[in-house]
């Protein structure tokens, strides 16, 4: 005779407590595998539309604009120049290539996974730009500037203004090339703070790119050398270096 008040069978097999140990630790390492790729992608992400809008990392390889700059320095440089804000003369800019400026790179040997590894962080922008196509100037002219020297250390004319650039190296003159130009439109004249250690615009006139910075090849105004710590500083614009500087007739 059956009980008909007795609870009916469940014929599903019980989890013991370690299966159920087991189960509850496959899905906490699934959450965190899930959680963890959620927040690398989204930094990936961030650090590319910052890179690609806003800010971009550098690296100084050559000596051109001592002591503001010097090798292994790590600047920011602003995307938001030229667009939102003009460029101004005084600015250090980061610009492509006009063409034929740079001088071969020798770089060191890599192996195929480095060198993948660091282009997909330079990519997205957690590693500097190297110096490939790019190269770091002051601004000196604008387009329609007339700038000009006489050479052999005579200073560096802006619109018929003679500069006093306390910008320069240690021992650096203002030109020891002779160079009478006016800037034309949509261009830059552009100048390394160690003038005679300095491949600029000076020693390009004659090059095929010619001794002219497109403004479409600047890719930003550099604001701040963040690396290494004890050189960390804003760059500021010597405003004062240009104020008597009229704009061009």
């Amino acid at each position: 005779m059956t009980d008909q008040n007795a609870p009916e069978r469940d014929d599903v097999e019980l989890e013991t407590p370690r299966a159920q140990r087991r189960r509850a630790g496959r899905s906490v390492g699934v959450a965190w595998l899930r959680e963890s790729a959620i927040i690398v992608v989204s930094a990936l992400v961030l650090s590319l539309l910052v890179k690609t809008f806003l800010v971009q990392a550098f690296f100084i390889p050559s000596p051109s604009m001592h002591d503001t700059l010097i090798e292994g320095d790590r600047v920011l440089v602003s995307k938001l120049t030229p667009g939102p804000f003009d460029v101004h003369r005084g600015d250090i800019v980061v610009f492509k290539d006009p063409g034929g400026w740079l001088t071969d790179v020798t770089k060191p040997q890599e192996s195929p996974l480095q060198a993948a590894v660091g282009d997909a962080l330079t990519f997205v922008g957690l590693l500097p730009q190297d110096a490939g196509e790019h190269l770091i100037k002051r601004v000196i002219g604008l387009a329609g500037d007339h700038v000009a020297s006489t050479g052999a250390g005579a200073p560096v004319t802006v619109n018929g203004v003679a500069l006093d650039e306390p910008y320069l190296a240690p021992g650096a003159i203002p030109s020891e090339i002779p160079f009478d130009v006016t800037v034309p439109a949509g261009e830059l004249w552009v100048m390394g703070d160690n003038r005679q250690h300095s491949a600029d615009s000076r020693w390009n006139m004659g090059k095929p790119g010619g001794p002219f910075v497109p403004m479409g090849n600047v890719v930003g105004v550099a604001f701040v050398t963040v690396w290494p710590f004890d050189r960390l500083g804003a760059l500021t614009n010597p405003s004062n270096t240009f104020a008597a500087v009229p704009d061009p007739s």
